[in-house]
């Protein structure tokens, strides 16, 4: 035990000594803040194209008077933007003098034409988005409403052209999903990444050593499943850090730049429970587990690190099947996919925490899960280790595939 608290905590030292590590901390802490500021930082951009354009008034000429006096009802609607009515027309070189002089920030021209509304939009500049589509909805619902007018129709009959729907949804699932789903898929992206690369710097961490002959004073003082669970369990422990202090950025950004009421709206709060937490954490562990003891059999197989990546690529496969199993299956949380990726030991830690947040899954199935990822792990590690022992100090070719599988089958390994 003691020389497994030796490999734990040097691993820790190395961990957060490395260049690599602090940058990337440092920038994932930056996007974390400027993400949380984004509403702010558009509403900046706002205020600043509002005083370059230095007016929201849109003029509507109806020259024909089609709408009959009932576009000064558009100013009642609080769209954001001002509407100045005329009936006398203009030309576009007077249209134009009058959006330079910013009396105006654009005009709409409305003609008939047999049966067809033309609207002519004219502004200084429309971007992607074109002509207005709400506005043009409005008048178009108003001529409707005009002409329905004119047919002299009772209100009951004016009812049965507009009703109302009333709508009402039922489940007959015994656990019906509920929840927010984008901030379901936003944690699975997190845990994924928390997950995924804390596992494959114990790969990274391996061949490093391998490479400065560390390994040999590591192997001749303690033994290899020291090293493989020492090493795991140090990096480990820091990636949780990690992720730890990504949250407590977050939740400060949050308090600091976030309106409450817009954070309630895209995160259900109620849904974030102490349980969950919990079962979080323990996919996480068990997740990253699986994923740095599969990442250390990678890692021994290697002795140059330019060869790690090639190495690393099938367990890389693996993980990203096992997130996009998770990830898509939670666009219908009660089926039966959704069920098997949170069995599935390399999709379940990033699937059956937010099957528990949408109240889908039931003990019995989490208690399924975790012992089926705990077997797992107790074979991956036996498989990870006896490898290791035997291929930690070959400094010669890449280990292949059928060497792997000759190097477990060897009963004196």
């Amino acid at each position: 035990m003691r020389d497994l608290f030796t490999v734990a905590s040097f691993t820790m030292k190395e961990m957060v000594k490395r260049k690599s590590f602090i940058i990337s901390t440092i920038i994932i802490f930056l996007i974390i803040i400027i993400g949380f500021n984004v509403p702010n930082i558009i509403d900046m951009v706002k205020g600043d194209s509002s005083e370059v354009i230095g007016n929201d008034t849109i003029l509507i000429i109806d020259p024909d008077d089609i709408y009959m006096g009932t576009l000064e009802n558009l100013n009642q609607m609080e769209l954001g933007t001002t509407f100045k009515m005329q009936n006398n027309g203009l030309t576009k070189e007077e249209i134009k003098e009058k959006i330079d002089a910013e009396e105006i920030y654009a005009a709409m021209i409305i003609n008939k034409q047999d049966n067809k509304i033309q609207v002519n939009y004219i502004a200084d500049s429309v971007g992607m988005e074109g002509a207005p589509r709400e506005i043009i909805k409005i008048l178009n619902d108003l001529y409707k409403d005009i002409q329905i007018g004119k047919l002299g129709l009772s209100n009951e009959q004016l009812a049965n052209l507009n009703p109302e729907f009333s709508i009402d949804v039922t489940e007959t699932n015994e656990n019906p999903a509920s929840g927010n789903v984008f901030a379901i898929m936003l944690l699975s992206i997190v845990l994924f990444y928390a997950i995924y690369f804390c596992a494959y710097q114990v790969s990274s961490s391996i061949t490093t050593e391998k490479t400065s002959k560390i390994m040999e004073t590591l192997v001749t003082s303690t033994t290899p499943r020291t090293i493989v669970l020492g090493k795991t369990i140090g990096i480990g422990i820091v990636g949780l850090l990690q992720v730890a202090g990504m949250i407590i950025v977050s939740v400060i950004c949050c308090n600091l730049f976030i309106d409450p009421e817009l954070l309630s709206s895209i995160i259900d709060l109620s849904k974030i429970t102490p349980i969950l937490a919990i079962i979080t954490i323990i996919y996480f562990i068990l997740g990253y587990a699986v994923y740095s003891l599969l990442y250390a059999l990678t890692g021994s197989t290697v002795s140059k690190p330019e060869d790690i990546n090639s190495a690393n690529g099938p367990v890389a496969i693996l993980a990203v099947i096992g997130f996009y199993l998770a990830y898509f299956s939670m666009m219908n949380p009660t089926s039966e996919i959704n069920v098997f990726a949170s069995m599935f030991p390399f999709s379940a830690p990033f699937s059956m925490p937010f099957r528990v947040m949408m109240g889908t899954a039931t003990m019995g199935q989490v208690a399924i899960s975790l012992g089926i990822m705990l077997v797992s792990i107790i074979i991956i590690a036996r498989i990870s280790i006896k490898i290791y022992s035997s291929a930690i100090l070959n400094y010669g070719t890449k280990i292949n595939i059928k060497d792997v599988l000759k190097i477990y089958k060897d009963k004196n390994n």
